[in-house]
């Protein structure tokens, strides 16, 4: 270990009893009272210590004002380097910045943003361009054209209109552009896994909802079938009342809303009135005379008395 090592570990008795002196530059920096009480010195090297004072200011808990003093060489006058905040052990700190492609999360995207994606990125394969067909005026197809290279033949003049070219309607490209698959890029084998988890994740077998439903969304009639190697084991779900409305659901999933969970009987519908038009009910113009509660014939008794 080295003399000029030594030296600086040891503090400097003049740079070490500048409190006071490091305490004004302080609070000259921040504001009086905000300046707590001194917390100790570390040396920096010869005839150079910093100071620590606590700090009360709102939202900088366990922070430090640090102040660097310093003297020349021979020189008994005690200088100011530079005041700071630091942290200390215990202060709050922000989190540590993360990229915001390592940020960004499912739902994050709105109208306007554009989502860049990286050239290697492991969810997409390129897809099939058509790069080593021949050009559609080409008057040679591939295999005529690897013949004529191994033959050393010589091709007949003339432009490519006037030739025999290969027919674009039957060409790989042709099919692979129609079927929807002239892309630039496609979903790789990673990727696919990697929407299979999520969709599983989301609404799977595991879910409680699926654990408590009557039955799978495989046997649902509002399970609307996709395509593609996913459609083996996910399907859209269109039942409106049902959480997963309009989501990619799997064939495992369920909920309350299947379709056939609780089929409601019909409404039971009143017989319609039975006419017996072989019989005839007779209606009589007038009651018969003993009716009514009082009996027709008259005696002594009631004639005196008014009645009829």
């Amino acid at each position: 270990m080295s003399a000029a090592t030594t030296r600086s570990r040891t503090p400097d008795r003049l740079c070490a009893e500048a409190v006071d002196l490091a305490r004004a530059a302080a609070e000259e920096a921040a504001a009086p009272g905000v300046v707590g009480e001194h917390e100790g010195m570390v040396s920096e090297g010869d005839r150079v210590v910093t100071h620590y004072f606590g700090c009360r200011e709102l939202g900088y808990r366990g922070w430090r004002w640090a102040v660097t003093v310093a003297r020349a060489s021979r020189a008994k006058i005690v200088t100011v380097d530079e005041v700071v905040l630091l942290p200390g052990p215990d202060a709050v700190l922000a989190p540590e910045w993360v990229p915001w492609s390592e940020r960004l999360r499912p739902g994050d995207l709105g109208p306007g943003d554009l989502l860049p994606t990286e050239a290697d990125d492991p969810r997409l394969e390129p897809g099939y361009t058509g790069a080593d067909e021949p050009p559609p005026n080409s008057a040679l197809t591939e295999d005529l054209a690897d013949l004529v290279d191994a033959e050393d033949a010589e091709v007949t003049g003339g432009s490519p209109a006037q030739q025999t070219v290969t027919p674009s309607r039957g060409s790989i490209a042709a099919v692979a552009e129609e079927l929807g698959l002239r892309r630039a890029r496609v979903l790789s084998r990673y990727g696919l896994h990697s929407a299979a988890a999520r969709w599983e994740e989301a609404f799977g077998p595991k879910t409680p909802m699926a654990q408590a439903a009557p039955a799978s969304c495989e046997s649902c009639g509002f399970l609307v079938p996709i395509g593609g190697s996913l459609g083996q084991a996910f399907g859209v779900c269109a039942n409106e009342f049902s959480p997963a409305d309009g989501r990619v659901v799997s064939l495992a999933y369920g909920c309350g809303g299947h379709s056939e969970a609780a089929v409601m009987p019909k409404t039971p519908q009143p017989a319609p009135p039975v006419i017996d038009e072989t019989r005839v009910d007779p209606f009589p113009l007038r009651p018969s005379p003993d009716s009514g509660s009082v009996p027709a014939t008259e005696d002594a008794s009631s004639a005196e008395l008014g009645h009829s």
